[in-house]
């Protein structure tokens, strides 16, 4: 549901409508998961509201449904699922320039909860989508607009709108008794997104001249012409009046009162014109001072715009260009390509939740592509967009999940299709997915080293992931791992690019139980940092384990002689020498204390690549294939 505020009283027109709304009138747009809400959403943005106004989404989760097919443990999946139902609405009220708050109604019975609504908030234009002309809301209700309409206070108008036109429709009686309480909320609103607003691109002003004058314009009603008393004197009929005088009389009394009519009407006329000349003469001084009155409010405001505009601008310069200039290497697309690509954010194409928004899956100039999405609600995301947008974009990597394009004005990402998923996924065998091999799996952890020591290894600034850990590993069809969400990656001054040194951050950033905790407790950062993270990796890789304690459970095991039963049993020709020498590295990459880690590139990377050619010695002739992966 989509409610507005108008800044001044309008008169609308178009489509049928053909109401005139107060300065505080709300309209509503009920919404729900298909494009029957999207229609209903563009006649009411069209018809009913003008740019610049504040809109809030709301959406009745039908609780009847979703509680029978969710369990509890689901909640957040759930709220997830119903942030993700706003994405699609809310791109198009960007792209028509309108704000937006969201709010969601819980209800069993949606017509009701329609109705309450609009009754409690003072709501008196509301909007419904229909599949056809006659059909009904896309609810679980087939006839939720009829109930609406018998339940919805008798100063609410409703419209049923199907394929983008009034289907049906229920007028007002009367004015709402009282201001929506959404009122001053949409203010504030309005004032606080005009100052902060950073992503949605800003435009001039339009110019509202001609409607505020219309406003003070009065129709005027041509004056009615005096009807005659009698006839004319040519369509008298002598010739059935037997007795001349009489007729004579009454001809001489009907020609005076019809010059009394004439004279009559004459002085109405005169008055007439005399109020319509005072009544213009007080029109032209009121739009003479209210013409003065909305070029100071409308220059202020333009002001404030051009100022948000310079700011707006040097902020999307800062994404494309680094302190020396320099150019980015990737391709820029459009928010139309990116709603195309995913049929305008469908749920059915989400594959998964990145570090800070969404990834759909999409296709772009016939490639298959992932494309993340930035949550406006995300604290940290405009500066790990930012972030992740000047790493990708400056190198090229094996190992690294190849980043293709962007979408900055809307904070979308676009990186190549990995068709396996995450390495989380597939250690935990979502979507029953077969278990790796051992071999693919040391294959993995040595890739996976290879991408850490490029980034440590970066000129002139060494950079640290921070942020390392299964969901991050992204295999692409044949198993190659590649890394993945550089959005919390530091870039450290080139004079501490030592492993002994370290780099005092003013606040920790990561992923709890793969954070280094002499980093998480200090703040010092440094490129052992990422190697506590890895070896947290390198347990989870051979255990298929939770992270939370893993490295104490693993210790104990080796100590009591039963690492064997740690190991994932879905694997059964576990080479036992080999993977003990794996999960000793692994221990000691997970050291508490900074100094006791071994060096990645010298000890770390070596005896993984070793590892790795003794899987592929004894690697079947095919044993790497594409999953099916949703």
């Amino acid at each position: 549901m989509w409610l507005s505020k108008s800044s001044s009283t309008n008169f609308y027109g178009g489509g049928g409508v053909g109401h005139q709304r107060k300065a505080n009138a709300i309209v509503a747009v009920a919404i729900d998961k298909d494009k029957y809400s999207q229609h209903a959403l563009k006649w009411a943005i069209e018809q009913l509201l003008t740019r610049d106004q504040t809109i809030v989404l709301i959406h009745v989760n039908n609780k009847a449904t979703t509680t029978g097919a969710a369990p509890d443990g689901n909640k957040l999946q759930n709220e997830k699922i119903l942030k993700d139902l706003f994405l699609p609405f809310r791109c198009f009220c960007t792209r028509k320039h309108v704000q937006c708050i969201e709010v969601i109604l819980e209800d069993n019975n949606i017509a009701k909860a329609l109705a309450e609504y609009a009754t409690q908030y003072a709501i008196e234009f509301l909007v419904l989508g229909a599949a056809s002309r006659h059909g009904f809301i896309r609810f679980k209700t087939s006839d939720v607009p009829t109930h609406v309409m018998k339940a919805a206070p008798d100063f609410c108008n409703i419209y049923v709108i199907s394929k983008g036109k009034i289907s049906s429709a229920k007028k007002s009686l009367r004015p709402a008794p009282f201001v929506s309480p959404l009122y001053e909320q949409i203010q504030e609103q309005t004032h606080t997104n005009a100052v902060n607003n950073t992503f949605a691109p800003v435009t001039p002003p339009s110019n509202n001249f001609q409607v505020k004058e219309a406003l003070l314009a009065i129709p005027e009603k041509a004056p009615e012409k005096p009807r005659p008393v009698l006839e004319e004197l040519d369509s008298f009929n002598y010739r059935k009046v037997v007795n001349i005088s009489p007729a004579l009389e009454l001809f001489s009394t009907s020609r005076k009162e019809s010059l009394t009519a004439k004279e009559k009407a004459g002085e109405l006329q005169r008055w007439r014109t005399e109020e319509k000349q005072k009544m213009e003469e007080e029109m032209r001084k009121m739009t003479e001072k209210s013409r003065a009155a909305t070029d100071e409010a409308e220059a202020s405001r333009l002001i404030a715009e051009m100022e948000s505009h310079k700011r707006v601008i040097a902020e999307m310069q800062a994404l494309t260009t680094d302190d020396d200039d320099r150019k980015f290497n990737y391709q820029r697309y459009t928010i139309e390509e990116i709603e195309e690509a995913t049929e305008y954010f469908t749920p059915s194409r989400k594959i998964g939740e990145g570090g800070y928004g969404p990834v759909f899956k999409g296709r772009l100039s016939n490639n298959l592509v992932a494309i993340k999405v930035l949550r406006p609600d995300a604290a940290q995301g405009r500066s790990q967009f930012q972030q992740e947008v000047e790493v990708l974009s400056c190198m090229r990597h094996p190992n690294m999940v190849l980043l293709l394009g962007a979408c900055p004005e809307y904070g979308c990402l676009v990186y190549e299709y990995m068709a396996n998923g995450s390495l989380e996924d597939r250690l935990l065998r979502r979507g029953n997915t077969p278990p790796l091999s051992w071999q693919i799996r040391f294959k993995i952890a040595s890739e996976i080293a290879t991408g850490i020591l490029f980034l440590h290894q970066t000129k002139p600034e060494p950079i640290v992931h921070r942020d390392l850990k299964p969901g991050n590993i992204l295999l692409d069809q044949n198993f190659v791992g590649k890394i993945s969400d550089v959005g919390l990656a530091r870039l450290l001054p080139p004079s501490i690019a030592e492993d002994i040194t370290q780099y005092r951050m003013t606040s920790t950033a990561g992923t709890f139980c793969y954070i280094d905790p002499e980093y998480q407790q200090t703040g010092m950062l440094g490129v052992k940092s990422d190697v506590y993270s890895l070896g947290i990796m390198l347990l989870q890789m051979i255990t298929a384990r939770p992270a939370m304690g893993l490295s104490h459970h693993v210790e104990n095991a080796i100590e009591k002689g039963t690492f064997g039963a740690m190991l994932d049993p879905f694997v059964t020709d576990w080479p036992q020498d080999e993977a003990l020498g794996f999960a000793k590295l692994a221990l000691k990459c997970a050291e508490l204390r900074r100094k006791d880690r071994p060096d990645l590139g010298k000890v770390v990377l070596p005896e993984l690549s070793r590892l790795r050619d003794l899987g592929e010695q004894s690697m079947p002739p095919v044993t790497v294939r594409l999953l099916t992966v949703s």
